[in-house]
């Protein structure tokens, strides 16, 4: 299990999911995921967020462990997602005179998902306000529509930690052996894509901030070179391409479109691009697509006609990419059909709808199966694509 010791006070209170096949029913989950929560013991005791009623007994179990015979004086509310909020009533109900955190946002969404009466137990707070714990002290920070409009982060300045809420977790349980990035990347851009100029807004507040440590609700407690997860997330959120490269998308019924898909990748190689991952969309998974999509600079999207249109999972794949706000990429368009090619028109027509989206002037038309004359052309748009 990775480290999760934080200060002598602050303890991680959280547990590891490696049972949950879809995370929040769409994405698939092979190391699991965690459910991050923390207490801070001091005159007052604090609790930041709760878990995932799947993890409830588990949960309380390391809560009773660490408050060792103590009282829960306050719950800080960071966000209502069930997977944080599960718990609140009951904790509510064991601690009768502990105090609910949270802002004008909170608590309307709360009673959505509870029935219990904390009209004497609220204490609501908005930007900037402080909550004392003793030696500890929380600073609220609003963070609306990253990724829910009653978002916030909090700030402790005496260790110099932020409680980020959603903002820098990743999927993964504590103990996966994986690359921070690949997976965060993916968690960042599936579930909070569509909001970079709110992520955008809350990075210029923490930069206020001398931060030591950040806490996340998913994922790793981040203690090290933070600037490095500060600056992926300034890339991410600005839809910033952030590397090099190319993605080659592809929507094939009787793998025709496979051919040539496979084929534009070998082309872009031997023209030098420095990257080139291909997809398949109606087998791989969409989430990783989404998140190859952002990021690279560049994508090749080849699809097969359908019904007048095109594969249904590269228009799934289109509407995905359109309602996380991708923007600021270079598209080239491949199109399979064997009487009435119409992929391309049909997958312009989507991706006009997205902001600063170059397309190539050069589409490539195949009539069923690929051909010389075919490549011929695939190798004009490789050169158009690379050269834009």
């Amino acid at each position: 299990m990775k480290d999760t010791t934080i200060t002598e006070n602050i303890l991680y209170i959280g547990a590891d999911d490696k049972d949950l096949d879809l995370f929040e029913s769409q994405y698939v989950i092979p190391n699991g995921v965690s459910y991050n929560s923390y207490v801070i013991l001091d005159e007052k005791v604090a609790v930041m967020d709760t878990v995932d009623a799947r993890r409830r007994e588990e949960w309380l179990a390391n809560l009773d462990k660490a408050l060792d015979g103590r009282a829960v004086d306050y719950l800080v509310v960071s966000h209502m997602e069930p997977d944080h909020a599960a718990n609140i009533q009951v904790l509510a109900e064991k601690y009768p005179e502990m105090k609910v955190v949270g802002n004008a946002k909170t608590f309307p969404m709360l009673g959505q998902f509870f029935s219990i009466d904390l009209s004497n137990r609220s204490v609501v707070v908005k930007e900037g306000d402080t909550l004392s714990l003793g030696s500890h002290e929380l600073t609220f920070v609003m963070a609306p529509m990253v990724h829910w409009p009653e978002v916030m982060v909090s700030y402790e300045k005496s260790e110099k930690i932020l409680f980020s809420a959603d903002g820098f977790g990743k999927f993964g349980a504590l103990d996966a052996e994986e690359d921070w990035a690949c997976e965060a990347r993916r968690y960042y851009f599936n579930i909070v894509g569509k909001y970079g100029a709110q992520v955008q807004a809350l990075l210029k507040k923490a930069a206020n901030l001398d931060i030591a440590v950040i806490c996340p609700l998913h994922g790793p407690i981040l203690k090290e070179n933070l600037a490095y997860y500060i600056e992926k997330y300034d890339i991410w959120s600005s839809y910033r391409p952030e590397d090099e490269g190319v993605l080659v998308a592809y929507a094939s019924i009787h793998g025709n479109t496979k051919q040539a898909a496979i084929k534009m990748k070998e082309i872009l190689e031997a023209k030098g691009a420095k990257k080139v991952a291909i997809t398949d969309l109606s087998r791989d998974d969409m989430a990783e697509a989404i998140e190859d999509a952002f990021r690279y600079d560049k994508m090749v999207l080849a699809a097969a006609t359908y019904d007048g249109g095109m594969f249904p999972c590269m228009e799934d794949f289109l509407h995905h990419l359109k309602s996380k706000n991708f923007q600021k990429r270079t598209v080239a368009l491949m199109e399979n059909g064997s009487w009435a090619p119409m992929a391309a028109k049909n997958m312009k027509g989507i991706l006009e709808q997205m902001k600063e989206i170059v397309l190539c002037d050069k589409v490539v038309s195949i009539k069923s199966v690929m051909k010389e004359a075919d490549i011929a052309e695939m190798e004009v748009l490789a050169e158009e694509l690379l050269a834009k």
